[in-house]
C-alpha cells in the first residue's frame, strides 16, 4: 500500500538534508526558481550531464550524490525532453518517476517545469503518479529487511515528498482530490493482488460494503436471493464450487433525484480453473486476477464517491469461483438466463461472459441506466489482437465509444475500438438453444462481446476486455506490481467529463 508516502505541500526552498529534485529539459537548465535555490551549484548539473551522458530526455533522471556546495544529502535531476511537442504532457508519469527516485527517504521537488505550462493541476498530477509509484503489496512477506531492499529498488515504499510550488494551498486541494482516485486505484490493486485462498466470492463483497463508510448503498446478493431472481447463468458457474456466489450492488447517489444513473458492471470471478474445460498448469497461478474487472468497479465507485462526483452511479459484480467439482456445469450443459436466453455451454472455461450476462440483465431491468459499461478479463483473444497496451473496446453506441476513447487518451489507460456484426453474431448461434457461449478459435474477443451484447438490448453500452491490461501487465513508472487497477482512473475521467452536474 501506499499509505506511509506522505506528500506536503510549501514554498519553493532549499531543504536541510535529504533529497532536492528539480527538472530540466533537454538544454539541461532548470528553471529560473530552482536555480534560485541552487545558486553557484547549477553549474553541477551540466558538469555532471556530461560525465553522465544525461541529455534530460523526458522521463529520465540523474542523481548526484553529496553535491558540493549544497545542505542536502542528493540532487535528483529529471528530464522532461523537450516538452509537450503538440499532446498533453503526461505529469502522473512524471510523478512517478520522481517517487521511483526519492524511494523510502524524503525529498523536496521544486515544482517548475521549463518550456511546459504547468498550474495547479498539472502540479497534482504528479502526486497521483507519485502516490501509484508508492503503492506495494507486501502484506505477505515475512522478512521485513529482505522486503524493505526490495521495495526500495522498485521504489515501493515510504517517505515524504516535500512539493515546493507557487500556490501551496491551491495545490494542496487539487491534490486532494487526486489522493481519493489514488485510494480507488490501490483498492483495485489490493484485490487483484489478494492470493485465491484469502479472496472468496464472500470476502470481497465485504470488500465492496466498506464502500457504505464513504456513503456508498451496497446491497449483497446471497446465493438464495439469486436464485429468486433467476439468475442461473451465473450461480451455474458457481455450482462446482464450495464457495458461494455474491453479487453485489453499489449506488453513488451524487446527481439530481430525475437524473438516470450510469452502471459500471464488473465481472469477478475470484478464481478461474476452467471448471470441467480445465485450464493447462502452467500460469493458472494467475486466474487470481480473473476478477479484476470487478476491483476496478469497486476501485471507481470508491474514487468517485470520495470526491462527491455530481452523477449517479450504479456499480455491480458478480462473484463466483469456477472449479472443476461433482456438482460442476458440465460441456453441453444448457442454461437459461435470467433473460429467458437460453445458452449452449459448450466450454465451461468461458465462464465470465455467462455471469456478466445475467447482471447486465439485472441492472438494465432495476435502474434503466443511461448506459451500461462492462469490464472483464474476458479472452485470451484480445491479447494476441492488441497485446498489453490497449484494452478492447466493443460498443452499441458511437458517442460513447468515442468519450472512452478520449478518456483512455487523457488517462493513458488507452482503448482500441474492436468491431462488431452480424457475421460474427452469426458465429455464437446453437442448434439446441438460442446461443452458445463460444463461437470457435477465430475472433475469440469479438464473438465473447457479441454474445454479452445480446443482453443488453437498446441500452447504450460498452465492453472493456481488460486481459491484457488488468492483471499481469508490463511494469510502468506508475504500476509495479501483478494488478494494474487499470479502469479506474479511465472511467473516473469518464464521468468527470461528460456525466456530472
Amino acid at each position: 500500500m501506499a499509505d506511509a508516502f506522505k506528500i506536503e505541500f510549501q514554498s519553493p526552498a532549499m531543504p536541510e538534508g535529504g533529497d532536492l529534485v528539480v527538472f530540466v529539459a533537454e538544454d539541461l537548465e532548470p528553471g529560473p526558481t530552482a536555480k534560485d535555490i541552487l545558486g553557484d551549484a547549477v553549474g553541477l548539473i551540466a558538469r555532471a550531464a556530461k560525465a553522465e551522458r544525461f541529455k534530460g530526455k523526458a522521463r529520465s533522471a540523474m542523481t548526484l550524490a553529496a553535491p558540493a556546495g549544497l545542505p542536502v544529502d542528493r540532487l535528483i535531476v529529471v528530464g522532461i525532453g523537450g516538452g509537450a511537442q503538440g499532446e498533453p504532457f503526461d505529469f502522473v508519469t512524471l510523478g512517478g518517476v520522481v517517487a521511483g527516485k526519492v524511494a523510502g527517504r524524503e525529498a523536496t521537488a521544486i515544482a517548475e517545469f521549463p518550456g511546459l505550462e504547468a498550474g495547479v493541476e498539472e502540479i497534482a498530477e504528479t502526486t497521483l503518479g507519485a502516490r501509484l509509484r508508492a503503492y506495494s503489496f507486501d502484506r505477505y512477506k515475512s522478512k521485513k529487511g529482505k522486503k524493505k531492499d526490495a521495495d526500495e529498488e522498485n521504489g515501493e515504499t515510504g517517505g515524504k515528498l516535500i512539493v515546493g510550488c507557487a500556490d501551496p494551498s491551491a495545490t494542496k486541494k487539487a491534490a486532494k482530490i487526486r489522493e481519493g482516485l489514488a485510494q480507488g486505484v490501490a483498492l483495485a490493486r489490493d484485490l487483484v493482488n489478494e492470493p485465491g485462498n484469502v479472496l472468496g466470492p464472500v470476502e470481497f463483497a465485504a470488500k465492496a460494503k466498506e464502500l457504505e463508510k464513504l456513503g456508498v448503498e451496497v446491497e449483497i446478493l446471497d446465493e438464495k436471493q439469486l436464485g429468486k431472481i433467476g439468475m442461473r447463468a451465473l450461480l451455474g458457474v458457481a455450482q462446482g464450487s464450495e464457495r458461494p456466489a455474491r453479487v453485489a450492488i453499489m449506488r453513488w447517489n451524487g446527481g439530481g433525484k430525475k437524473d438516470k444513473p450510469v452502471a459500471f458492471v464488473g465481472k469477478g470471478v475470484v478464481f478461474d480453473t476452467g471448471g470441467i474445460s480445465i485450464k493447462p498448469a502452467g500460469g493458472m497461478e494467475d486466474m487470481k486476477g480473473d476478477m479484476a474487472g470487478a476491483a476496478c468497479v469497486v476501485g471507481l465507485m470508491h474514487a468517485l464517491a470520495a470526491r462527491k462526483a455530481k452523477a449517479n452511479v450504479i456499480g455491480a459484480i458478480g462473484l463466483v469461483e469456477n472449479m472443476p467439482d461433482g456438482k460442476a456445469q458440465r460441456p453441453g450443459d444448457v442454461v437459461e438466463t435470467l433473460s429467458g436466453q437460453t445458452v449452449e455451454v459448450i466450454n465451461t472455461d468461458a465462464e465470465g461472459r455467462l455471469v456478466l450476462a445475467d447482471v447486465l440483465t439485472y441492472v438494465r431491468e432495476q435502474y434503466e441506466p443511461a448506459f451500461m459499461i462492462d469490464l472483464a478479463t474476458l479472452t485470451g483473444a484480445i491479447l494476441v489482437a492488441l497485446g498489453q497496451d490497449h484494452a478492447g473496446l466493443f460498443s452499441n453506441d458511437d458517442a460513447l465509444a468515442e468519450r472512452l476513447a478520449a478518456a483512455g487518451k487523457a488517462t493513458g489507460e488507452k482503448v482500441w475500438r474492436m468491431p462488431l456484426g452480424p457475421a460474427y453474431d452469426k458465429m455464437i448461434e446453437s442448434k439446441i438453444a438460442d446461443m452458445k457461449n463460444v463461437g470457435g478459435r477465430n475472433a475469440g474477443s469479438i464473438t465473447a462481446a457479441q454474445f454479452l451484447k445480446r443482453f443488453v438490448e437498446d441500452t447504450p453500452w460498452a465492453h472493456l476486455d481488460i486481459a491484457g491490461t488488468g492483471m499481469a501487465a508490463p511494469q510502468s513508472e506508475i504500476s509495479r506490481t501483478f494488478g494494474s487497477g487499470y479502469g479506474v482512473r479511465l472511467l473516473d475521467r469518464l464521468v468527470k467529463d461528460h456525466y456530472e452536474g
